[in-house]
């Protein structure tokens, strides 16, 4: 059992002590793996004389990368010790890498490789209640936001420097949530179970505006055993470092709200003839 009193009072050399490789390896292999899978369905692809566009696949490279970075190596290393450089780590493996992962379009290029009765079956499970469920615009942003709200205004950002699995645990959350409340604003991949535009737009903007109200929570209230310059700098770099990436998806789900509402050149054919008449 945790007990989160006892890590509450602890100071901040306590909950700073460096990170093991083995959880490095366990949290950087899904996203190797995911990577190599990524490049083989794109070979594929094109093997079959379907092209995919290379602008997707440096996405997808890019986002694997940022994910990596995030959580093995230096950074995640010194992440463990310096709360602004985990706050990076945050922006990068919560916003960032999935947002990039999301543009790169990963189910359409693995669904066209894949033999016809499995890509069935992984259609079937797109259409399944649990995704519909999961990937619903406030059940995203609730795993989202909410779990982050909990991360750090609770004992569990100290109890997670404590227990290896709990610290993989939480990362894998991260990401994870980040992705799920990406694919839930922004459509790039076929999605079955759709929103409307304004439900996505409402809930879009409460969700930016409790991730906003965090920040400015961190930087007045530091979690357990963090200093208080480090808090500012991190609510700092939540704050404006959140925003950069938000502004992206907010442009990319008004653009295609754009597209969506623009008249197609048949109807706009068959109005200029009605207006004429």
């Amino acid at each position: 059992m945790i007990h989160l009193n006892h890590i509450h009072h602890m100071d901040a050399s306590h909950l700073h002590h460096t990170m093991g490789v083995a959880p490095q390896i366990v949290l950087a292999l899904p996203f190797i793996v995911g990577l190599v899978v990524y490049l083989m369905a794109v070979f594929v692809s094109r093997r079959r004389g379907k092209p995919w566009p290379v602008y997707q696949t440096a996405l997808w490279v890019t986002g694997v990368l940022c994910s990596i970075v995030a959580v093995a190596g230096p950074l995640a290393e010194r992440a463990h010790m310096d709360f602004s450089i985990h706050m990076v780590g945050h922006l990068l493996l919560g916003m960032l890498a999935p947002l990039l992962m999301v543009l790169a379009a990963p189910m359409t290029v693995i669904l066209r490789t894949l033999p016809v009765t499995l890509a069935r079956r992984v259609s079937r499970l797109l259409k399944s209640r649990y995704v519909r469920f999961v990937t619903d615009p406030i059940v995203a942003s609730l795993l989202n936001v909410g779990g982050l709200w909990i991360l750090y205004t609770t004992n569990l950002y100290a109890a997670m420097h404590e227990y290896s699995w709990l610290h993989v645990l939480i990362h894998f959350h991260v990401f994870l949530a980040g992705y799920v409340f990406t694919i839930s604003m922004i459509y790039i991949d076929p999605t079955p179970h759709r929103t409307s535009f304004i439900y996505r737009s409402i809930v879009l903007i409460i969700a930016l505006a409790a991730h906003g109200i965090l920040s400015k929570f961190i930087y007045a209230n530091p979690p357990a055993g963090i200093a208080p310059a480090e808090a500012q700098t991190g609510g700092m770099l939540m704050y404006y470092g959140g925003d950069a990436v938000d502004i992206l998806i907010i442009f990319i789900l008004c653009y295609q709200w754009y597209k969506a509402a623009r008249p197609r050149p048949e109807v706009e054919r068959d109005f200029y003839f009605l207006q004429s008449t």
